[in-house]
């Protein structure tokens, strides 16, 4: 209304020229009269609507209509970054101390697959420590079978879909330098932790090739991420932890052959636009971890929660933090 009142001085001085027009010159003044008017109808609209905006507040600067809320996530700590520059996207109790699970598994495969000449179709045989070893710690298990003969590569595909703790302790068994099963497998720990020193993982230490620790296996989500990260950059590993599931023909002890089949635990793949990857934990300790990635065009987004409350949180906080990363 106050932009009204301040138009009405200007609509009468408009009238009254008008038709002293009118007067002497009829028609034209007419038409001078509804072209003013017009005018000064359009005048008052803009007004009017110019404070209509400012007052409501409507106008906003690029940075606050670009604002992403964070997050809220279940996990105890979660971490997210863009893979290809490295930035920090998102982080909860980023550098905190947690019990990894299987997650620490990718560590295990980054060993093996940083081995000089490494052979991924060198066969190993599957011994009954490991099998027993599955037995004795009611662990995830690849259902290796004792006396086949499988390839490195079908040992890196046991570890990482169905999470095989057997197929973690034959691949430590493999790669580890001793005259004794214990001194392999010793060693094979020791080459993780020089391994996770080299990418500058300060914050962690591995005490068991699988996650089923001895009190000091532990890690933080910023620096399993940063593991992920060096582990994808292997081909052979990209093309193992995208894949949802897998047929396998093993040698058996007879000379003859069997097929081994393992599904991926990561509910992510097929699941979500983009997924890629990595890996699950669980445990006593850890509770339920993902380790995930996911590209979208030339973005992949790569990231880690720990200490989540169940498979589902895990996974639905997973979502959460590569939907946020995308946007930011």
């Amino acid at each position: 209304m106050a932009e009204r009142a301040s138009i009405a001085p200007f609509r009468a001085f408009i009238e009254s020229e008008a038709l002293s027009c009118d007067r002497t010159t009829g028609v034209f003044g007419v038409f001078i009269l509804k072209i003013s008017v017009m005018s000064m109808r359009r005048a008052s609209a803009v007004a009017i609507t110019t404070g209509a905006v400012l007052s409501a507040g409507v106008l906003t600067t690029p940075a606050q209509a670009a604002a992403v809320p964070a997050p809220s996530i279940v996990a105890k700590g979660g971490f997210v970054m863009n893979n290809g520059t490295g930035k920090t996207l998102f982080g909860k109790a980023a550098d905190t101390r947690r019990a990894t699970g299987s997650t620490t598994k990718i560590l295990t495969a980054r060993v093996v697959l940083a081995q000089p000449n490494l052979n991924l179709d060198a066969k190993v045989t599957v011994q009954k420590a490991y099998s027993d070893y599955i037995v004795a710690n009611t662990a995830s298990s690849a259902r290796l079978i004792v006396g086949d003969k499988v390839t490195v590569r079908q040992l890196l595909y046991g570890l990482m879909l169905p999470s095989g703790c057997d197929a973690a302790y034959a691949l430590a068994d493999k790669f580890g330098s001793g005259s004794t099963r214990a001194k392999r497998v010793k060693s094979f720990i020791g080459k993780m932790n020089t391994t996770a020193k080299s990418l500058g993982m300060n914050n962690s230490h591995f005490d068991s090739f699988d996650g089923i620790g001895n009190g000091s296996n532990y890690s933080t989500p910023r620096e399993l991420t940063k593991l992920a990260s060096s582990a994808m950059k292997y081909s052979q590993f990209r093309t193992i932890v995208k894949t949802k599931s897998t047929k396998q023909k093993v040698t058996t002890k007879s000379g003859g052959y069997r097929y081994m089949s393992w599904a991926n635990t990561n509910n992510l793949l097929g699941t979500y636009t983009g997924a890629i990857g990595v890996k699950t934990g669980s445990g006593p300790q850890a509770k339920y971890c993902l380790v995930f990635a996911a590209t979208r065009g030339s973005k992949t987004v790569i990231g880690t929660v720990l200490t989540s409350s169940s498979s589902a949180n895990r996974t639905a906080d997973a979502k959460k933090l590569m939907d946020y990363g995308f946007k930011k």
